[in-house]
């Protein structure tokens, strides 16, 4: 039996977590061929490409094999955090939704900065780490024909699996929800230094 299942972990800085484990990248197809995958790392040995230092077989393959990739990713925002204190008050502490109306600041948060426009297409505020999640999960191609419907009518659909166009599962869609009002809170707390 092949497990099947993805694991996302986000770091402040990828290269310097690298520097302390040992790991092969991975790979995958592209147009141009088979290239080095953005984020994907194994852990463990696999046919590997010591010429190009990443792993023989695109991940695709990998997996089918039984193969477990770890993505290791990029997160700017960590690099604002000062310790683990100040990460979990930040975490705790209720974002300021109402500041979603304020394009400046929403240009500002990742992962919904270039979405103020649509924010505001969506009858009700958004208001809740729920509705946040809803909302990322709606700005993604296979979910964008609930843009502009009532939360209520979002939830009955929106973590369906369907074949036509990208969409989030709902543990990323949490999970970034919650970055995001990280992030919130911390644009919020720089603001209030000033």
């Amino acid at each position: 039996m092949i497990n099947q299942f993805d694991v996302d972990i986000d770091v402040a800085d990828r290269d310097k977590l690298l520097s302390l484990i040992s790991h092969r990248a991975a790979t995958q197809n592209s147009r141009e061929g088979v290239r080095k995958h953005g984020s994907g790392i194994y852990v463990t040995e696999l046919p590997y490409d010591s010429l190009n230092k990443q792993a023989s077989i695109n991940y695709e393959e990998a997996e089918a094999r039984g193969y477990f990739k770890i993505d290791i990713l990029n997160v700017s925002v960590y690099q604002l955090i000062r310790d683990q204190a100040h990460y979990d008050a930040m975490l705790a502490q209720e974002p300021n939704w109402d500041k979603l109306k304020d394009r400046k600041f929403v240009e500002q948060i990742v992962h919904i900065g270039n979405w103020y426009s649509t924010i505001h297409e969506m009858p009700e505020p958004i208001n809740s780490l729920g509705r946040m999640a809803m909302f990322l999960a709606v700005i993604r191609p296979g979910k964008k024909h609930l843009i502009g419907k009532p939360w209520r009518e979002v939830a009955k659909t929106v973590w369906d699996k369907t074949q036509d166009g990208y969409s989030f599962k709902k543990s990323h869609s949490v999970s970034y929800s919650h970055l995001v009002a990280l992030h919130m809170n911390l644009i919020e707390e720089q603001i209030q230094k000033k």
